[in-house]
């Protein structure tokens, strides 16, 4: 008997998405099923091309698969799409998801962290864009090696830099770096919203945004300009960077953005013989994310060689300083996209009321 469209669909009725708790067919994520003869072409539509939990989809669905055909002996492919780009407000057209990285405070690794996002997410086979929101302290151009490369623009539209396989924009090359930003509210605003409206994006699964830090009026109002998917909040561990880090929490609960996720950065230091200090205590923001009943995304620990490639604009070398390292890097990434997946299929499900 030969297979059948419909014996594939029903198969698929049992593999579950891992965090939507949901098969892929009551979901829509079946988009299409081709069968001729033996071979089996399955596309399954996934929130983000950077969806840790591919790799499980994949497997689910090729044992159900197979499963359901018996002795056939199938050839069996599955393939994975993103749904095109839609924002609730129609301010970045070409981008799927913006995700803002905050703090308490400043000089807990904010902008590392904001880089190492960005990196980890294009690892995993997203598009990605980079912004430096930090208008009063940028350095994402250190960071991503930017010092000898020239702003380039077509009319009034910038075109952002394309290095490290993301793309990336900073104010930090638009100023003269030896005079101070002395902004106000209303200028901080209008320049952060000309960095981001005019700077042509193109297509991105993700843009990631390094506000300023703290939770006054410029961070304020910088978060109210954007279509957020999301907020991460990079903390310490010890005490008083926490009491920080929940009032930006706070203000951004206050604005209707969902916590993405909480990162522990400097978790621990490792020396240079291997052995590991817990210079600022260990575990505190992985807790203050428990009691407030929002996700942990993960720890990152304080390395030398990650403040040498920062100062050197070779971020890409934090990926071979460690196996450890990569791992918990790639795993920041993997749980961002996991959270803003979550939120985003939880916020496209109908809602149906009885009366």
């Amino acid at each position: 008997m030969p297979i059948q469209e419909s014996d594939i669909r029903e198969a698929l009725r049992s593999v579950e998405d891992p965090d939507l708790k949901q098969d892929l067919v009551t979901l829509g994520m079946v988009q299409s099923i081709e069968v001729d003869g033996q071979d089996i072409r399955v596309i399954i539509e996934l929130t983000t091309p950077a969806c840790p939990m591919k790799d499980r989809i994949r497997s689910d669905a090729e044992q159900a698969i197979a499963k359901a055909v018996g002795d056939a002996s199938p050839n069996i492919t599955i393939e994975f799409t993103s749904p095109p780009p839609t924002q609730s407000r129609d301010v970045l057209p070409g981008v799927r998801h913006v995700v803002a990285v905050g703090a308490g405070k400043g000089g807990v690794g904010k902008s590392t962290i904001s880089t190492l996002l960005a990196l980890g997410l294009s690892r995993a086979g997203a598009t990605v864009g980079l912004l430096d929101g930090d208008i009063y302290g940028p350095s994402l151009g250190t960071m991503l090696g930017l010092d000898d490369l020239d702003p380039v623009a077509k009319g009034n539209i910038l075109v952002p830099f394309d290095v490290h396989g993301i793309k990336a924009m900073t104010i930090g090359k638009l100023v003269d770096p030896e005079k101070p930003m002395i902004w106000r509210g209303p200028m901080a605003h209008k320049a952060f919203s000309q960095l981001l409206l005019q700077t042509d994006w193109g297509e991105l699964d993700y843009l990631i945004v390094d506000l300023p830090p703290g939770t006054g009026d410029v961070p304020l109002s910088l978060a109210q300009a954007l279509p957020l998917a999301g907020a991460v909040i990079v903390c310490t561990p010890q005490r008083v960077a926490q009491d920080d880090a929940r009032r930006a929490v706070r203000m951004f609960e206050e604005l209707g953005v969902p916590i993405v996720g909480v990162v522990e950065n400097m978790s621990w230091f490792v020396a240079d013989d291997g052995v590991e200090y817990d210079l600022f205590g260990r575990g505190g923001a992985e807790q203050m994310a428990t009691d407030m009943a929002i996700p942990f995304l993960g720890p990152l620990p304080l390395h030398i060689a990650m403040r040498q490639n920062a100062d050197a604009g070779t971020p890409l070398s934090n990926f071979e300083i460690s196996n450890d390292i990569t791992a918990a890097i790639d795993h920041l990434a993997g749980e961002l996209a996991r959270q803003v997946a979550i939120r985003v299929a939880a916020a496209e499900q109908p809602t149906i009321s009885v009366s």
